[in-house]
């Protein structure tokens, strides 16, 4: 199990990055160079990241990006959210069916309260405070 994939991972360099430049236009080119993430898994992240309106994409000979929403706003959660889904550890499955025990299941309480704990951490992340703690 994975809590953060690559692609969480490549979205929030991105966006840390963009948050450095205080608005700043910034293009994919310059980010493949000076984050060193492959253009092709970058150009996705962008787009996935604009369909969602985290960012912004200006269009044209002189576009790129630019954050949507001030980096205080835009949560951990809600990238991991965008690139993977809900965040679940355990999904309780049997043969890719629901599991029957899961209402009287002992292990499931406990899961459910370490995924509330990991989810209040992770949600208590954003954009300027790991730009802060980058500084």
């Amino acid at each position: 199990m994975k809590l953060v994939t690559r692609d969480t991972d490549y979205a929030v360099r991105a966006l840390v990055y963009m948050a450095q430049q205080r608005g700043r236009l910034v293009t994919s080119r310059e980010m493949v160079d000076e984050l060193r993430i492959p253009r092709a898994f970058l150009r996705r992240i962008l787009q996935q990241l604009g369909r969602h309106a985290v960012l912004k994409p200006i269009k044209g000979k002189m576009g790129g990006f630019v954050l949507s929403l001030p980096a205080e706003k835009i949560r951990l959660t809600d990238v991991m959210r965008i690139f993977q889904g809900s965040l679940e550890i355990s999904e309780c499955m049997f043969k890719k069916q629901v599991c029957p025990n899961r209402a009287r299941c002992f292990l499931r309480k406990r899961i459910v309260s370490i995924e509330a704990y990991v989810v209040n951490q992770l949600r208590a992340i954003s954009i300027a405070s790991l730009l802060t703690e980058a500084r």
